[in-house]
Order: structure tokens, then sequence, then C-alpha cells
């Protein structure tokens, strides 16, 4: 799973980004048109994780408790993890990458919720959610934060984390010595925020952005188009941000998006050697290989403000730190060699001493050819590329096609489930289990109609939607009033469809009401009114 990454951001959904390995993958597999996610990185991992929807596995928003049931923000004992339900099933399980479904990460804190707690055999990885690709916050092997400059386990000559969850989940399949079949979960944080890549693979994509990001978006949304992967009905929507050629800081944007281009196709050069070992060990053949994305591209455009450089009482002075302290701050105030680490307009991004998004407009280009971004559940935020990879469990007419029918996080579970014989769970330690929210995926690999009862739904930070076949309910905000579309006609979402069809839209909104009450993401805390000022 890739982090923060746009529907359009490899080659094979596109992209100008060159991602050999995921496109051959594509080439000899399944490619899933309309696989949704919940548009949020911790939401997406507790749903994926669980089969649930994340409000009912407690983490409908972050790690913070509201105090509300769908909003504890730490994964809930009411549900499995697919690592639990796949263990009684003798499958090994491993996890290399990021955690991010607990708040519990500092030295001390209760491990309850950390993945060898929650069925994981071995884990490598973060238990946060970002942090600096050179140096990341909390560091962990197994049950112990460790430092990427102290571990005798892992010595490479350079530490980039993207290459480190790579190199450790081939290193859990090349040391897998049981004849039972195993799951290995890779979580990645690329290209999350902040831009950081390695100069080899930046220089790669010098002056492949130079002509900015309308010609990026017209070319991708061309390619889609010739590839099939898109309806040409489909138009591409509105630019969503400021004409090229009144861009500020053309240099400074162009840098931007050579290192965003770096780290998805470093990613990509890693998931080759996760390959390979699945190819040495004589697997591949018979392992079911997906690839997807937590959320749309990110719009949020960290610490891209003029002027700005982070805070320090004496930055010219290096402060370095030991080789064996701890890295526990999502934004570094210093690198391992006591530089300040800097943001803003003014400082060249890439480096380790950098922290930087790549901004809304690029993040338009990533999700070509939809409309907003990661926080929304319209289809920017929402939609990720599901490569399905699977020789002997793909139907051969299949491989290289693609499948429109739509599916979610919620189907990885009962597919894992379904295709492990699995049993899930109905109680665990006396406590009532969530049932799985979704359906097995298996019919889509033989070319047979999902057999899908119930609507997909989606709530975040008071952004809303029903899907019911062809339609699809989206609103924005709690207040935000409902647009109904026909994503047949027009997955751009550019013809709302709530005056011609008021009944529809109407019946659509009371279903996810309903749901909305049964799966605790209501009451939610977006509406709340502020207690007035006493004067």
């Amino acid at each position: 799973m890739a982090d923060d990454m746009g529907w359009s951001d490899i080659g094979c959904y596109g992209s100008e980004i060159e991602t050999p390995n995921l496109d051959r993958l594509a080439r000899n597999g399944l490619r899933f048109t309309q696989f949704y996610n919940t548009g949020r990185c911790c939401p997406t991992r507790a749903s994926l994780l669980t089969g649930t929807y994340p409000h009912q596995a407690g983490i409908g928003h972050m790690m913070n408790d509201t105090g509300l049931p769908g909003y504890k923000g730490d994964l809930g004992s009411n549900v499995c993890t697919i690592a639990e339900v796949l263990k009684p099933a003798k499958y090994s399980t491993y996890l290399s990458g990021k955690w991010h479904v607990t708040p519990k990460i500092h030295p001390g804190s209760s491990q309850h919720n950390w993945p060898k707690q929650r069925g994981f055999d071995r884990f490598y990885g973060t238990i946060h959610g970002a942090g600096s690709f050179f140096d990341p916050n909390s560091l962990t092997r197994g049950n112990r934060l460790i430092s990427p400059f102290a571990d005798p386990e892992y010595e490479p000559e350079t530490f980039y984390y993207t290459d480190a969850i790579n190199d450790h989940a081939a290193r859990f399949i090349k040391e897998h010595d049981s004849d039972n079949p195993f799951f290995l979960y890779v979580a990645h944080t690329a290209p999350h925020w902040p831009m950081h890549a390695l100069p080899e693979d930046i220089k790669k994509y010098k002056g492949r952005y130079d002509a900015g990001w309308e010609v990026i978006r017209e070319a991708r949304y061309k390619r889609q188009m010739e590839m099939g992967l898109i309806d040409p009905a489909w138009q591409l929507s509105p630019r969503d941000a400021e004409v090229w050629k009144e861009a500020k800081n053309k240099e400074w944007e162009i840098r931007l998006m050579e290192i965003y281009a770096a780290m998805v196709d470093r990613m990509d050069q890693g998931l080759g050697r996760v390959i390979g070992a699945l190819e040495k060990k004589g697997i591949l053949e018979n392992t079911l290989f997906m690839f997807i994305a937590d959320n749309g591209g990110c719009a949020e455009g960290m610490g891209r403000k003029e002027g700005m450089q982070y805070k320090d009482s004496d930055p010219d002075t290096l402060k370095p730190m030991k080789a064996t302290d701890l890295q526990m701050e999502m934004i570094p105030k210093r690198t391992r060699e006591g530089i300040v680490v800097k943001q803003g307009t003014g400082v060249i991004p890439g480096g380790p001493d950098t922290y930087h998004g790549y901004g809304k407009a690029w993040a338009n280009a990533s999700n070509t050819p939809f409309r907003q971004y990661k926080h929304w559940v319209h289809e920017g935020g929402i939609s990720t590329p599901l490569v399905a990879h699977w020789p002997k469990g793909i139907a051969p007419r299949l491989q290289g096609e693609f499948d429109t029918q739509p599916t979610h996080l919620i189907d990885l579970m009962a597919t894992f489930v379904d295709l492990g014989k699995a049993n899930y769970p109905k109680t665990s330690d006396g406590q009532e289990i969530v049932p799985m929210q979704g359906i097995s995926m298996k019919p889509a690999f033989s070319g047979k109609k999902l057999k899908r009862i119930n609507p997909i739904f989606w709530e975040h930070e008071g952004n809303r939607a029903i899907r019911i076949g062809k339609w699809k309910l989206v609103a924005k905000g709690s207040l935000g009033p409902w647009e109904l579309y026909d994503l047949d006609a027009d997955r751009s979402e550019l013809n709302d469809l709530t005056k011609k069809y008021p009944k529809k839209a109407e019946k659509m909104g009371s279903q996810w009401e309903e749901w909305a009450i049964e799966a605790k993401a209501k009451p939610w805390p977006w509406n709340k009114q502020k207690k007035k000022k006493k004067s």
C-alpha cells in the first residue's frame, strides 16, 4: 500500500512516472478501475486490517479520542485484524512499514495495539503515521523502538525508509521457512510528505515537469483514454489550481514534483526486490499480490509558506544526535548531524534537512481526471489503483484487462478469508466481534459478477457518500448539500442530478443516515457548536 498517492500516479494508470514492476504485474494481472479507500490514512488502515468500516473499529478520524464510540483513535478490541483471522488457518503473518492505528507510540506506552499484539508474527516499521524518510519517527522492530543508526540487523550505506520497508518485506519472504502459507502486509509511507528522495532518483526526473501541472494532467488524461482505463465520456475535471504560467517559484514547484516522482519510482524499485524474493522462492505464480493506495493525492501543502523556516533558538549551531537516540518527532527539529530542518519556498526540498509537501496543484494532477483530494470523499479523495497479480488464480483471459466493478477496502478481509479458507470469528475473548462488512472479490478473478447486496458508504470529517450500483450521493462537510451522480456516465462528478432525481437522492440520503448511526459514524464531532465566550 502506497501512502498519499493519487489514482493516476503509476504507469499502468496513466502516469509518466516509471513504475516497471507494477506495470509488469498489471500486464500479467487484473486492474480494478473502481476500487475505493476511505479518503484518509489511519481510517484506511483500520478498514483494511479489520474488514469493517473505520468507525466500527474506533478510528473514524485520527489518533485522538473525541469521546465518541466511532472516534476513539485506537483500534478496537471489538474487531479482528486480518493477521488474527488468518493465523488459525495456519498462516504466518508479517508486516513491514507503517502501522498508524494507535496513539501509543512513545517508550513505556501500552503496546496492546502494536502489530505483534494484533496477530503479526514479525514486524518492522513505524507505529506513527508520518516522518522523515532519512530518520523515521517511532521506528520499531518487533516490540522494541529502535534507531536506524544503531540497528545491527540492518546497516545500509544510506538509510532511506522506503528501501528499508521493501528490504524487510523481501527478507520476511526469504526467511519464511514453513510449508504453510504467509500473509505479508507492506505499508509504505511514500509518497506522503515530506518530499524526501535520493539524489540519483531526483536526477532521473530532471526536466520531466518543466511544462507544469496543466500539461501533465492533459497527458495523463489522454493516456488513460488510450489504454481504456477511463470512458471517453468522462470529462477531465476543471483545473483546481492557478494557471501554470502565473505560478510563482516555478523552479521550486518543478523540483517538488521531481521529488514526488522519485519517491514513487523508488517504491517501485523496491517492490521489484519483493517480487524477486517471491520468484526466487518459486511462489510468485501462486501468490496473490495486490497493490493499492490509502487515499488520493494530498493537497495539504506542508511547509510551503514564503519565508517559512522551522523555529530553532540557535539555527547556525550544529547539535548532533547520538546514533542510539530515538527519533520520536514527526517533523524533526534537526537532522542526526545536528542541522536545523527547514521549510518554506526559499528552501530547496529533497534532503533530510527539509520538510515540504508537493501541494494542491500537483495533487490535482495526481488525481487525474477526478475532483478533490485526500480528506474528501469525491472520487479524487477515495479512488485508488488496485493491481491484482495471481497467475494461478486469475483467469488467463483476464490478464492485462480491467475490472470495472465497484470494490472497497472492506472487501479485502472477505476475500482473504475466502481464499485462505479461514473462519471469521463471531466472538473473541468473550467479546462480540463486528461482522465483516465486505464481500469476497474471488468471483472477479474469473470474470464473474460480485455479489454485493449492501451499498458502499463513506464518512470522513463530515464528508459523506453512498454508492449503489452506478449511483453515488456525495457531500462536502457536515453541512454541505447532497450531490447525485451517475458514475457510469460522469465519474468526474461534474453533472449534479439531485434536481432531476430528487426522490432517488432523498432515499439514498436516508440510507446513508441509517448506516451512519449503525456504523458509529454518527454522532460525529464535526458539527459541534462553539461555546460562546463569556463577556
